[in-house]
């Protein structure tokens, strides 16, 4: 299936695990059970299990929740079960993914990544973080990892934007309008 099919299947499923994570005032156990669950699922031992075709959908819902073991509430389970009555296990990680999106959405945070030529410093970092808090009007949550091929400058990525200032990609750019 194509990215955007799952994530348009996904979508109610996550709406429905977040709804009820949020009525019950769970929503970090909800992450943390489809965390799990998702991480279990994309296994390659487990998706071949999982795709026996001699498992009716109950059977794959419970061999899940046995490899989960108390990692899973009843609540989680049922939202398992339900998954698996309608054959949606495999979605497990688009749901999570979805999921995390709507919980950062309403606690008003966002992840951000920073790939950098270079190790920056704690105040650079500090800097980021406040410029970034004062343009999305959210809580910034920053990892940071180095890519030494950038050349110079930065890579910040969120939910659904990348901004290239490195050297490498204005290099790029400018030998694609050169190019043209």
């Amino acid at each position: 299936m194509a990215e955007t099919e799952l994530t348009t299947i996904a979508r109610p499923y996550a709406r429905a695990a977040f709804a009820t994570a949020l009525d019950n005032d769970r929503l970090a156990d909800w992450s943390s059970m489809l965390e799990v669950l998702a991480a279990v699922s994309c296994d390659s031992t487990v998706q071949s299990m999982l795709e026996n075709p001699s498992l009716v959908q109950d059977q794959r819902a419970k061999f899940l929740i046995d490899i989960c073991g108390d990692q899973i509430d009843d609540m989680g389970k049922n939202f398992l079960s339900l998954l698996a009555e309608y054959k949606r296990i495999s979605l497990l990680p688009e749901v999570y993914h979805l999921y995390e999106l709507l919980k950062a959405n309403h606690e008003k945070t966002v992840e951000v990544e920073v790939i950098s030529a270079y190790e920056f410093s704690e105040k650079d970092k500090n800097r980021l973080t406040d410029t970034l808090r004062s343009k999305l009007k959210r809580k910034v949550n920053i990892t940071s990892r180095v890519d030494s091929s950038l050349i110079g400058g930065l890579i910040v990525r969120t939910e659904d934007s990348v901004i290239d200032n490195t050297i490498r990609g204005r290099l790029a750019k400018l030998a694609h309008v050169m190019n043209s």
